[in-house]
């Protein structure tokens, strides 16, 4: 059930867009370990004056911000893995790795309402948070 947000610089074709969210949604199912249908996640397009990188970016026009919110549980493993393919998921689209941005912020399941409001630590999830 993560929550995600892709910010970008770049404004990339409809076909490109569609597998820019698929390739992080790719890496949260096949890391994570996610159904396939369990899908929440934005892409904003910002223009570049609104959306600031770090001056020191050879292509600051593909400077990629991503936010996971997302259950506690997961291992430092896990989440290394996890941001290793997702930026290497990323490089199809030209991103250099040095240009992402990966924050994971961890909520306690207590803290998401899902599935008609029921609090996520009282509901079987589908799915091993513990990983």
């Amino acid at each position: 059930m993560p929550a995600t947000t892709i910010d970008v610089r770049y404004q990339y074709s409809v076909e490109q867009e569609v597998d820019l969210v698929g390739a992080v949604q790719n890496a949260l199912v096949s890391v994570f370990k996610i159904t396939d249908d369990d899908r929440n996640i934005c892409l904003i397009v910002h223009d570049p004056h609104r959306f600031l990188c770090p001056p020191n970016k050879r292509n600051p026009e593909k400077f990629t911000r991503i936010t996971i919110d997302c259950f506690v549980g997961r291992t430092l493993d896990t989440k290394r893995s996890l941001y290793l393919k997702i930026v290497n998921n990323l490089s199809a689209f030209g991103i250099p790795k040095d240009h992402i941005k990966i924050i994971l912020r961890e909520i306690p399941t207590e803290n998401w309402g899902v599935r008609g409001g029921q609090a996520a630590c009282d509901i079987d999830l589908g799915f091993d948070i513990q990983i």
